[in-house]
C-alpha cells in the first residue's frame, strides 16, 4: 500500500502564519515593559540619561538595587508582604473550601440559600466609607488581622472549587458513607486530595491578588511596620523618591537616578510572583477548565 501525502490547503497555512505570528507580537507586546524596566535598573547612568536603553542594558550599575535593598523600611515592607501572602492565602483557601465543600452537597438542605447569600457580593457592595467605617469599630484599622480579613474569599473562586467538587466521582463518596467515614473525613481525606488542580490555581490567583493589592492598605494602614512592599513601591513612583532621608542619600551616592530606584524596586517587588508562575502552570488549565465548565 502506498501512503498518499496529505494535500496542505493554503487557507490553513496562511491561518497558522496568522496565528503563529499574533503570538509572538502578543508576546514581544507583554514582555517588553519588564524587560525595559529591567534593563534601565541595571544601566549605566549616562545611558538612561541620553535616552539610549531601548531593549538590552548597556553598562552594569547594580547602584539602585543596593538603594532599595539598604533602604530601612524596604526589609520590613517585604517581610509584611510575605506575611500577608503566604498566611492570607491559606486562610483565603481554607474559607473557600469550607464554604464551597457543602454548597456541592445537593442533599444539603440550605444549599440555595447559602449560594444566593454568597452570591449578592457579586452584584451588591457596601461602598468604601461604610468599609472602612466597618474596620474602624471591629478595631481592625493598623492590623495585620484586618489586612488578612478584608479580602480573606472571593464568592466567584467559591463557585469554582463548588464545581470541582461537584464533578468528582459520586462512587468515591458513596464507597467511603459505605465504610463509614463521616463527611468531614471525606472532605479531608479524599476531596481534598483529588482537588489539587484547582486548590493550587485558585491559591496562585489568591497569591497574586494579596501580593500586588495596595489600595485598601493605604487606606487601612498608617503605620509603616504594618505596610507591605507594594505601598512602598506606589511612594517611590508617587514621589520619585523614597523620603527626605532617602532624598539625601540620593544626592551624596554615586550617580543614581530616581527612575532607576523606581524600576529596581519594581523588579524587587515583582520578581518573586512572576517566578512563582512556572512552578504552577501546569495546574492552570486542568484545575480552572475543570472547575469552571463542568456543572
Amino acid at each position: 500500500m502506498f501512503k498518499t501525502k496529505k494535500r496542505v490547503d493554503a487557507s490553513d497555512v496562511i491561518y497558522f502564519v496568522f496565528i503563529y505570528l499574533f503570538i509572538i507580537v502578543t508576546c514581544i507586546v507583554m514582555l517588553y515593559p519588564f524587560i525595559y524596566i529591567l534593563s534601565v535598573s541595571i544601566s549605566d547612568t549616562d545611558s538612561v540619561m541620553r535616552n539610549e536603553v531601548l531593549l538590552w542594558p548597556k553598562g552594569i550599575n547594580w547602584s539602585a538595587y543596593e538603594t532599595v535593598l539598604n533602604y530601612k523600611g524596604m526589609i520590613v515592607a517585604y517581610g509584611n508582604t510575605i506575611y500577608y501572602t503566604v498566611v492570607g492565602t491559606f486562610l483565603s483557601l481554607l474559607l473557600t473550601t469550607l464554604a464551597a465543600y457543602p454548597l456541592s452537597r445537593k442533599n444539603w438542605k440550605l444549599r440555595n440559600f447559602a449560594a444566593i447569600f454568597l452570591a449578592i457580593p457579586l452584584w451588591f457592595g457596601g461602598g468604601m466609607i461604610p468599609f472602612y467605617m466597618v474596620m474602624r469599630d471591629l478595631h481592625l484599622l493598623n492590623s495585620r488581622m484586618g489586612i488578612l480579613l478584608y479580602a480573606a474569599i472571593s464568592t466567584f473562586y467559591i463557585i469554582i472549587v463548588r464545581t470541582y467538587f461537584e464533578s468528582l466521582p459520586k462512587e468515591i463518596e458513596e464507597s467511603a458513607k459505605i465504610d463509614g467515614a463521616s463527611d468531614i473525613r471525606i472532605f479531608l481525606q479524599m476531596a481534598l486530595p483529588l482537588s489539587k488542580p484547582v486548590l493550587a490555581a485558585i491559591g496562585l490567583y489568591y497569591a497574586v491578588g494579596k501580593w500586588n493589592s495596595f489600595f485598601w492598605e493605604l487606606i487601612l494602614l498608617s503605620k509603616e511596620q504594618f505596610m507591605p512592599v507594594q505601598v512602598l513601591l506606589v511612594r517611590i513612583i508617587r514621589d520619585s523618591s523614597f523620603d527626605k532621608e532617602m532624598e539625601k542619600a540620593l544626592v551624596q551616592s554615586s550617580g543614581v537616578l530616581p527612575i532607576t530606584i523606581q524600576y529596581a524596586a519594581i523588579v524587587i517587588t515583582a520578581l518573586p510572583i512572576i517566578m512563582a508562575y512556572p512552578f504552577l502552570q501546569k495546574y492552570f488549565v486542568k484545575g480552572v477548565m475543570i472547575g469552571a465548565v463542568k456543572s
